[in-house]
């Protein structure tokens, strides 16, 4: 077993007892940072990091130097996985992400393969490894992914942040396709993150950013299946050590119940939801994370004191939480915002695990 100096993520997330409360953050290598802007500005591009694996790493890096955080998380984006498969990833400065290929037509959705990580994504695989090296046991490093669903909508739409007119079109008309596609994004997703487990991810998270623009009865079909195939073909154990698994879907606060039971070790809440009425309807199934909401970092060092202490009191006694964003940092924030609410995580969580 590779020893951990710092393994309280590892063991809130398996409901094991920890001293304190842990903390990361979403995003938490970012635009809020001017290191991050100085090392991006050199890569010359979003995707141009991504696809470096030095700057990756570098990046990913930063944070830790800064704030004691409980974990690294690697930096690389959720559209890895359909650029692999060659819909043509690219960014357009202030909109975000766009496909050239989107999927269109059903000849399209029925050439889609999955990719082979180590050969069509080794620069993640890359990155991991020397994250890992560079992190030399301090603190555990998390992978990560997009959901099925998640992915299917910038592959089907072409781009994120529409009503997902074209992709809810497609779930009710030809489900069948829909159903090619997140089967596909599915069994790649399951392949990628195991092969990050491989190169030296020590837990991974699923995001499933918008597996709450859905209907009940859609959330279960199109999104909570395929991440409950995805979480059931995750390795498990890794250098003799349990590797936790992290579902999250923002906006996803009505289906806790469903989501607790797929198998996954750790929920993720956005803000939306009250932590003690999250811990009540999921019992010890799962541990949960989250879930401040990232405007309370623009606020003043008193508010954000406030906000940490009345989660930490929401959750309450015992162990099983690791705090968090309810989505990623904002590029507004000042890092000295975010220094303080890690420092009022620490301090005041620890009455809470005597």
């Amino acid at each position: 077993m590779t020893h951990l100096k710092n393994d309280t993520l590892l063991r809130a997330l398996l409901r094991q007892p920890t001293e304190y409360t842990p903390v990361w953050m979403m995003r938490q290598a970012g635009r809020y940072l001017p290191e991050y802007n100085e090392t991006r500005k050199r890569a010359g591009s979003f995707l141009a990091l991504c696809k470096n694996p030095d700057l990756a790493t570098e990046v990913t890096l930063q944070p830790l130097a800064r704030f004691p955080l409980d974990a690294a998380i690697l930096f690389s984006d959720i559209l890895t996985i359909p650029d692999a498969m060659g819909l043509g990833l690219y960014f357009v400065e202030g909109e975000g992400p766009r496909f050239e290929r989107p999927l269109r037509e059903e000849w399209e959705i029925r050439d889609l393969s999955v990719p082979d990580p180590w050969e069509h994504l080794g620069y993640v695989m890359e990155a991991v490894s020397r994250i890992r090296k560079a992190l030399d046991g301090e603190v555990p490093l998390i992978g990560f992914a997009g959901s099925p669903w998640t992915l299917a909508i910038y592959m089907i739409e072409g781009r994120g942040g529409t009503d997902f007119l074209l992709t809810k079109k497609m779930a009710y008309e030809r489900p069948d396709l829909l159903h090619h596609v997140l089967d596909i994004n599915a069994r790649a997703i399951t392949a990628y993150l195991n092969a990050q487990i491989e190169a030296g991810a020590q837990a991974v998270m699923i995001f499933d950013s918008w597996g709450g623009v859905l209907s009940h009865a859609a959330y279960q079909e199109f999104s909570l299946r395929y991440m409950e195939q995805i979480v059931s073909g995750l390795y498990r154990e890794r250098e003799g050590r349990r590797v936790p698994s992290i579902v999250f879907t923002k906006g996803g606060g009505l289906w806790l119940e469903s989501q607790a039971a797929i198998g996954a070790d750790a929920l993720g809440l956005d803000w939306t939801i009250d932590l003690a009425a999250a811990r009540t309807r999921v019992g010890d199934k799962v541990a949960l994370q989250g879930n401040m909401d990232p405007a309370v970092l623009l606020s003043t060092p008193e508010a954000i004191e406030r906000e940490v202490a009345a989660i930490l009191a929401s959750y309450g006694k015992g162990s099983g939480h690791v705090f968090n964003l309810g989505h990623g940092i904002t590029q507004f924030t000042p890092p000295e915002n975010a220094a303080c609410m890690i420092e009022a995580v620490h301090n005041f969580s620890r009455q809470y695990h005597q």
